[in-house]
């Protein structure tokens, strides 16, 4: 049987972005003793966290939620976060947890890959649009395919561009293990797409 996918492959590593909440809409109750600088974390990080979240397999309907979480938890530790690592790598070791907490809570609905060709022409805007959504679920398809670890680190590396050795810092490995977990996904996902590719 085929594996979903769309009719082309992926010309790069990229995810779109999904909508986070803004500041107004946290929860109510949220203690913040620095209002501003709370401020200015989100605005300069909400971005990132939604990317993150959904790359690591968060289900688009569940994103506003774990990227609300996320940020309560910013907010509640900031004033135990003690500059060991930048407060970038600090939020980010925060997404990875609550969205490996909200897939093991939560089984995963499989949404159906492939909708059905539309019957009557589209503008070329359109196209685009399909294509990059097919594109998106090709790269959700094979990241699926990844261990949790070696998804750590194509997310944070080949997705964020973060340097490696942030990535170690953030997934708690050494910088060999990093790169180690790196290059078994990159196999991985090629050998993923070729078995894709065979079936089409």
């Amino acid at each position: 049987m085929a594996e979903p996918g769309p009719s082309q492959p992926p010309n790069a590593l990229a995810v779109a972005e999904p909508a986070v909440p803004a500041p107004g809409a946290l929860a109510s109750g949220v203690r913040v003793t620095e209002r501003q600088t709370f401020r200015q974390i989100f605005q300069d990080h909400a971005a990132a966290v939604g990317r993150i979240l959904r790359a690591m397999g968060v289900a688009e309907a569940d994103v506003m939620d774990a990227a609300q979480e996320v940020f309560l938890v910013v907010n509640r530790r900031y004033g135990e976060f003690e500059g060991r690592s930048s407060v970038s790598t600090w939020i980010r070791q925060i997404c990875i947890r609550v969205a490996l907490s909200n897939r093991r809570s939560r089984r995963r609905r499989r949404e159906d890959v492939l909708a059905e060709p539309p019957e009557e022409s589209v503008a070329a805007d359109q196209h685009s649009r399909i294509e990059g959504a097919e594109e998106r679920r090709l790269l959700g398809w094979l990241l699926d395919s990844l261990d949790v670890g070696q998804r750590e680190v194509i997310v944070l590396h080949d997705i964020e561009h973060l340097p490696m050795r942030e990535v170690a810092d953030i997934v708690g490995v050494p910088l060999q293990t990093a790169y180690s977990r790196r290059k078994s996904a990159l196999a991985n996902m090629r050998e993923q797409l070729v078995r894709w590719r065979e079936t089409r």
